[in-house]
């Protein structure tokens, strides 16, 4: 197999037991081990490997000749840090960071930005790019110290500044894609007679464009009633979002963002960047009561705030017992800093015990007075509601906050012996105006396990993450995530809202995506990939179920790895 594919792939093919088990794990609760991990150095090493695959699917399919590679599959993957199991596979990985991490082109201008790289560039390595000339992609993630492009095209991304600026879907002009002719196209926004004129053409592209196009007319009320309202969601296929009825605009890479690299495998991705505001304060609001928190939001809302986060007080106690640990590297003055900027809220605990939860609303802009004048009408603008609201000095005190906001379980995982972060229920969202009846009813849920949790994430459209602590090693541990998921997700659909924000469906979410859209619309998604990938070569198990039974409750409680020592950040 390996001599066979070397025939044709200029990158390094490797199958070292060490490789295998590191490319057997992303950042999920899943272990899946591969067959080989390939490391392309070019688009033409894509397309061949494309071809070679869905020339030999059906010669691998052989269970006595073959048995071992009886689902012959590409999943494509770049840094590994998906939460949902979307970067690992049973067959053949295909890595993008080693070699296709390049800058293809950059363009700045007075209205912001373009850029195109390859799928494999880190984030941290994008954004040092962008920021030299004031610009940014602003829906980083908070992993993007260790996420890449293509990851972020693939699960549709997002993190504290989507509620102003969107997801990535908001900022993809164009990509590059192999579809499962083994051919390479460009991808980009088409005009109605550009779309008729697609259409026409004779070949694989043209009855792609045809069939996903009848796809969308023939179930166009069943789609857009299929639409999750909320403000992010990433669950299913967004097959909704292909045509604006307004501009009349057909894009297809509406669809392939956010799809896990199961329609095709992304080559190039140009991005829109905008720039970056050199100023910023955080305004601190304490909520005792959950009662108004819907209302709460909404007003912090019409002041358009960069970003509105939140943490509870599970995460507040969190950062006290493991105080010591955000002191590590500041130094003597930087500690003693640290240690006075916390007399506020010391005393505030003293008196009120602690806060139900902390909103975080952060305002920028191009000069440090517009920003102090925002954060001051906020606090004019919510006085009714008789909460304890603190606008941060500088960068120094905000950076306190966002230490607790980012850090907090982090610490917690390191600290509790026999425990893992268990990503499976972590990325729920819900309108903001439920969350007062939904929050107490989501920790009674909780509350039935006697589980180590703690919620934070993204208030301003409702968006919460939640990652138990578990043990692995307890038979029970699979019961709980099956039980836990089907309740949690019932409460969310209650509430109308989607089962993943923005960490997209994977292994784990995949045989909940029934329960959320039902059968007609699961139909719909199984069409979509059929019309993409006929031969099923592209991360089967995700999105639809597979042949080999991915995608399905059995498949996911198989592969729930027995040890889990991944950090999370959310």
């Amino acid at each position: 197999m390996k001599e066979e594919i070397l025939k044709f792939f200029k990158g390094e093919i490797e199958d070292s037991k060490k490789t295998l088990s590191k490319y057997s794990r992303d950042a999920s609760i899943f272990e899946l081990r591969p067959k080989l991990v390939l490391f392309p150095k070019d688009a033409e090493d894509v397309k061949n490997l494309v071809k070679w695959v869905s020339d030999n699917k059906d010669k691998y399919k052989d269970p006595v000749m073959n048995k071992d590679w009886r689902y012959l599959s590409i999943t494509p993957r770049c840094a590994g840090t998906d939460m949902s199991g979307g970067a690992i596979g049973e067959s053949l990985i295909l890595d993008f960071t080693r070699h296709m991490n390049k800058l293809i082109y950059f363009r700045n201008d007075d209205k912001g930005g373009t850029i195109t790289v390859e799928p494999g560039m880190f984030y941290r390595d994008f954004e040092k790019i962008t920021l030299e000339k004031g610009l940014i992609l602003p829906c980083y993630t908070a992993s993007k110290s260790l996420n890449t492009i293509g990851g972020m095209f693939g699960n549709n991304s997002a993190g504290e500044r989507t509620l102003k600026y969107g997801k990535t879907e908001d900022y993809v002009l164009e990509s590059k894609v192999i579809f499962s002719d083994s051919n390479q196209y460009e991808i980009k926004p088409l005009s109605e007679n550009e779309l008729r004129k697609k259409i026409s053409e004779n070949s694989f592209e043209g009855e792609l464009y045809k069939n996903i196009y009848d796809l969308y007319s023939e179930h166009k009320e069943e789609i857009k009633n299929a639409k999750p309202k909320v403000h992010k969601n990433s669950a299913g296929y967004y097959i909704w979002n292909i045509f604006d009825d307004s501009s009349r605009i057909f894009n297809l890479n509406k669809l392939l963002v956010g799809s896990q690299g199961t329609l095709g495998i992304a080559t190039e991705i140009t991005l829109k960047l905008v720039p970056n505001f050199k100023y910023s304060k955080l305004v601190v609001v304490f909520m005792e009561d959950l009662a108004p928190l819907g209302r709460l939001v909404d007003e912090i809302l019409t002041l358009n705030p960069e970003t509105l986060e939140s943490y509870d007080d599970k995460t507040i106690k969190l950062a006290i017992k493991f105080f010591k640990d955000f002191l590590k590297n500041k130094g003597f003055l930087g500690m003693i800093k640290f240690m006075w900027s916390f007399l506020p809220e010391l005393k505030m605990t003293l008196t009120g015990g602690f806060p139900k939860l902390i909103i975080l609303a952060e305002f920028a802009g191009e000069n440090e007075e517009s920003v102090e004048k925002k954060c001051e009408l906020l606090q004019e603008k919510i006085k009714d509601f008789k909460l304890k609201v603190h606008i941060t000095k500088g960068e120094e005190e905000s950076n306190k906050y966002w230490d607790i906001r980012r850090e907090s379980f982090s610490l917690l995982r390191k600290h509790v012996s026999g425990l893992h972060t268990a990503p499976f229920i972590d990325d729920i969202i819900v309108r903001p105006e439920f969350l007062p009846k939904f929050i107490p009813e989501l920790n009674a849920i909780l509350g039935r396990y006697k589980l180590v949790y703690t919620i934070a994430g993204h208030a301003g459209d409702g968006n919460f993450h939640i990652i138990p602590l578990m043990d692995f090693s307890d038979p029970n541990t699979a019961k709980i995530i099956m039980e836990l998921s089907d309740s949690v997700y019932d409460l969310v659909l209650k509430y109308h809202g989607s089962i993943t924000a923005e960490h997209n469906d994977g292994i784990i979410r995949t045989p909940y995506l029934e329960k959320m859209y039902g059968k007609d619309i699961i139909s719909i998604f199984e069409r979509i990939k059929k019309v993409f990938d006929p031969k099923d070569i592209f991360n089967p198990g995700k999105k639809v179920v597979s042949e080999d039974g991915g995608g399905t409750k059995e498949y996911l409680i198989k592969h729930i790895a027995k040890e889990h020592n991944t950090d999370h950040k959310v």
